[in-house]
């Protein structure tokens, strides 16, 4: 990533309440960009919005994507040069549960952020963040490839699918190779997959619930412990996010269309693995039982090849899983010990850029 590429730039951030949102909201203000959050209200109580105090240095305004006047009045407002699209309904349970929201959400809200863009001629990037569920999973031992099929047998890995796919059309139609110059928007999708670290409090995912087990000193219940993930902390695909958007900025049409970031192939590992891990760095007396209860279908492997990232961003992971495991532990500890944690963050968002230099 550039030094000060991001300073002074106006980054309109969909999603800002989120977890992943978060992370990115406070990775932009301390490389100096202003900031527009776009989001409902935060989804979880606590959340890492307000306990970090994510709202002080940026715009937040409190919307729903599925209100296309609303959200297009606020691109009109604010003018953003960059506008990276992460609000979504995340969680594949609830999607079973809620459909249509999970749907309107993820691909009608889709679409009105790449209609907002196409009305407006202030933006000039548009990074739209999908999911490695995304893919027709064939649960096969190798990783998939941006060009392989896409598709879900579930309501949100499908909803994602047909995200790529409104994205895509977008960016032929009316973005990528566009002579109208008030038109000239360079487009790209990211898919990447269990992003884990510190401030997740979602319900339904293994990292949560083992840190909410062990706060409460109940066994953490688990649906699908011999399930293989491609764990990753947050910063890592963030990272990526970031560095494509430089480079689509500088570059254009030569990094548009559909890129994964994914962590190394040795760190997909089963959930029983990483939550033995957890609960032996946390020290104290936890454990976790398998869901005896009928679970709906959720996939079981799922790996994706990054090497077109690595090859032509330069992109690399940089933190490995135990690595990934120990900062979140220490994360959590921080938050129950009552630390400032606005300051614990930012302090593993410069920490992990120092070791990104120093691979370099």
């Amino acid at each position: 990533m550039e030094a000060n590429f991001w300073k002074q730039k106006t980054v309109l951030v969909t999603g800002h309440t989120g977890f992943k949102g978060s992370w990115l909201s406070l990775w932009l203000q301390s490389r100096g960009a202003n900031v527009i959050g776009y989001s409902l209200s935060p989804p979880t109580s606590p959340s890492l919005f307000e306990i970090a105090h994510v709202a002080e240095n940026m715009k937040s305004i409190e919307g729903d994507i599925r209100d296309l006047d609303h959200f297009s009045s606020t691109i009109a407002k604010f003018k953003p040069e960059i506008v990276i699209h992460m609000a979504a309904q995340a969680i594949v349970r609830i999607s079973y549960k809620n459909p249509i929201e999970t749907y309107s959400t993820n691909v009608m809200g889709t679409v009105h952020v790449l209609e907002a863009v196409r009305l407006t001629n202030c933006v000039r990037v548009l990074l739209v963040i999908t999911s490695d569920k995304c893919y027709e999973n064939k649960e096969w031992l190798w990783g998939y490839r941006e060009q392989d099929p896409l598709g879900g047998r579930d309501p949100y890995s499908s909803s994602k699918g047909c995200a790529e796919l409104v994205a895509s059309a977008y960016r032929e139609s009316f973005f990528s190779g566009v002579k109208d110059p008030g038109q000239n928007v360079f487009v790209a999708s990211t898919r990447a997959g269990n992003v884990i670290g510190g401030g997740d409090w979602a319900q339904d995912r293994l990292i949560p619930d083992i840190v909410r087990g062990i706060i409460k000193n109940q066994p953490t219940t688990i649906r699908y412990p011999n399930a293989i993930r491609p764990w990753q902390h947050v910063l890592v695909p963030l990272s990526g996010y970031l560095t494509l958007s430089e480079l689509l900025w500088n570059y254009g049409e030569k990094f548009e269309g559909a890129w994964n970031f994914g962590p190394r192939e040795e760190d997909a590992k089963p959930v029983w693995w990483v939550a033995d891990y957890l609960i032996r760095k946390w020290g104290q007396n936890a454990r976790w039982i398998k869901d005896q209860n009928q679970i709906a279908h959720e996939d079981t492997l799922l790996k994706l090849d990054c090497s077109k990232a690595r090859t032509l961003l330069k992109w690399e992971p940089k933190l490995e899983l135990e690595t990934t495991l120990d900062w979140i532990v220490r994360w959590y500890k921080a938050y129950v010990e009552g630390e400032d944690m606005r300051d614990v963050t930012l302090r593993q968002i410069a920490r992990y850029e120092e070791q990104t230099e120093k691979s370099i």
